[in-house]
């Protein structure tokens, strides 16, 4: 699946937050919605495996939620209930805005999606900017990531890009 227009070094996480970014763009902007990228990584071999934006699939989808469940569909796994059997050991997971623990929505929470694969397969979440507490408060979802065993790492130097296209749509 690997659809990564750049040839980006392994390692190299700036340039992968980048390219969610360049996904991002790509979510129609809403009030009621950040538009957010990810990218999911085998870190073993540099591939990337799957990719989303916010609102890329049918309902009030988010970016890690796309990116997972177009790798379930491609494996024929319905809306992705058992990733885990399919991933390598060593995913890095690139995104730009940190993950949801909380869906005004109703919708599993981007941060329980990656718990339910688990940190034996997701050992690193890269985010690009911390979510702004618009629409969530008290976004525990690096809390959780880190009691689970999966590393979460802040990459500078992005945010104010991030944030400009997180926020279109929003009033100001």
């Amino acid at each position: 699946m690997s659809d990564c227009p750049l040839n980006i070094p392994a390692g190299d996480h700036t340039a992968y937050l980048r390219y969610a970014l360049s996904l991002a763009q790509k979510s129609p902007p809403k009030p009621s919605n950040y538009r957010v990228g990810a990218v999911m990584v085998n870190a073993a071999t540099n591939e990337v495996l799957s990719t989303g934006y916010t609102l890329e699939l049918p309902g009030n989808t988010h970016a890690e939620q796309c990116c997972f469940e177009k790798l379930a569909q491609k494996h024929s796994m319905g809306d992705g209930g058992n990733l885990d059997a399919v991933l390598p050991d060593k995913v890095a997971l690139y995104t730009t805005m940190e993950p949801c623990s909380f869906r005004l929505s109703g919708n599993l929470p981007c941060v329980d999606r990656i718990l339910k694969i688990g940190a034996a397969k997701i050992r690193t979440v890269y985010v690009g900017v911390y979510e702004p507490e618009k629409f969530v408060s008290d976004n525990s979802g690096r809390q959780k990531l880190q009691d689970a065993g999966i590393s979460y790492v802040h990459i500078p130097g992005l945010e104010e890009e991030i944030l400009e296209v997180a926020t279109a749509g929003h009033e100001k």
